[in-house]
């Protein structure tokens, strides 16, 4: 199996035919990404952003957490399914990249509910004193665990935690004689949370991997 085929290029192409499409908005942020940084890839996409629409819809969530905003993409996607009271905390590490971040959020009209906070995820997510409905954690892989160790004391039971990329490109896959440090990282990662009595948890074999959690 090639590491990077995990679902079959005319299986995507037929479930994204069969999906919502991304809002006039959102394909225009996707072209300025692929055009204007060296990371295009790093953005969720319109499949993936369907799904964390339709699932903060579900929720219901009062309060969420986003750790890895990007351009925003989806944060607005996050936003865009919760509730018009409700807030959305969004940590972005790279200040570089704020203003188009911010400037996203306005244009979708987003921006009055999502927090914005530019900095490292592990200084920002101590610090919040909040309990939060829905996380979604799309940051650097090395620091996955740490991220979900930070949050999971935050979440309300019942709340529910994203992992994305936790497939890694299909490398986790393959023989582990054959990891490099990031997909032993994220091979734990996934074995840890498989173990850890916190939570339910399914790994959905979407996109890059997604792991969604319940807190019980």
């Amino acid at each position: 199996m090639d590491a990077h085929t995990i679902v079959t290029p005319r299986a995507e192409a037929y479930a994204e035919a069969c999906t919502s499409a991304e809002s006039e908005l959102l394909h225009r942020i996707t072209r300025w990404t692929h055009l204007h940084t060296a990371y295009p890839h790093m953005l969720s996409g319109a499949y993936q952003g369907q799904l964390l629409t339709l699932i903060a819809a579900m929720l219901h969530p009062h309060t969420a957490i986003e750790v890895g905003a990007f351009v925003g993409y989806s944060t607005i996607c996050l936003a865009q399914g919760m509730p018009q009271d409700s807030v959305l905390h969004t940590v972005e590490v790279n200040d570089e990249i704020e203003s188009q971040l911010r400037s996203n959020l306005v244009e979708a009209g987003v921006d009055g509910r999502v927090e914005v906070h530019i900095g490292s995820a592990l200084q920002v997510v101590p610090a919040l004193d909040e309990v939060f409905d829905l996380a979604f954690i799309d940051a650097d892989k090395r620091n996955t665990q740490v991220y979900y160790d930070l949050l999971l004391p935050k979440m309300r039971r019942g709340g529910v935690v994203l992992v994305d990329n936790v497939l890694w490109g299909g490398k986790v896959l393959l023989d582990e004689a054959t990891y490099d440090t990031d997909t032993r990282l994220m091979d734990a990662f996934n074995r840890y949370v498989q173990q850890d009595s916190r939570v339910e948890n399914i790994l959905l074999t979407l996109r890059d991997g997604l792991m969604l959690c319940r807190v019980l």
